[in-house]
């Protein structure tokens, strides 16, 4: 379910965050996640799905796709940068990144991440 932020609170967020929040939806999956539920979600919404295990500190940096991008961390934690803005994706969380937009996935977390990427 996306975030949703009362009015009366956005004053004190900055543009940042604002706009990072955008790109994250928090436990869109429950823990733990099951790869076919995710596949079929995203197949329903007319994307692939595959998976990534990447080592800790592991680093994609600076890819640019024609297509639209979803990610979900199945284990560990990774750090996005999605047009020059931070966010921390976990468990559960999923990622939109828009077709065109510069972006770079990192592990963070201190032991091996699985996480799912797919494409419209």
């Amino acid at each position: 379910m996306p975030i949703r932020v009362p009015s009366s609170l956005t004053r004190s967020l900055t543009p940042f965050t604002m706009s990072s929040m955008s790109y994250l939806t928090r436990q869109k999956f429950p823990v733990p996640i099951e790869r076919n539920q995710v596949a079929q979600d995203w197949c329903e919404r007319g994307y692939t799905c595959d998976v990534f295990t990447d080592p800790p500190g592991r680093e994609w940096n600076d890819f640019v796709h024609a297509t639209n991008e979803l990610v979900t961390v199945m284990e560990g934690r990774l750090k996005l940068t999605i047009d020059g803005e931070e966010l921390i994706a976990e468990p559960g969380d999923e990622v939109f990144i828009p077709k065109g937009v510069r972006h770079s996935v990192k592990n963070v977390s201190s032991s091996t991440t699985h996480w799912l990427y797919g494409y419209d």
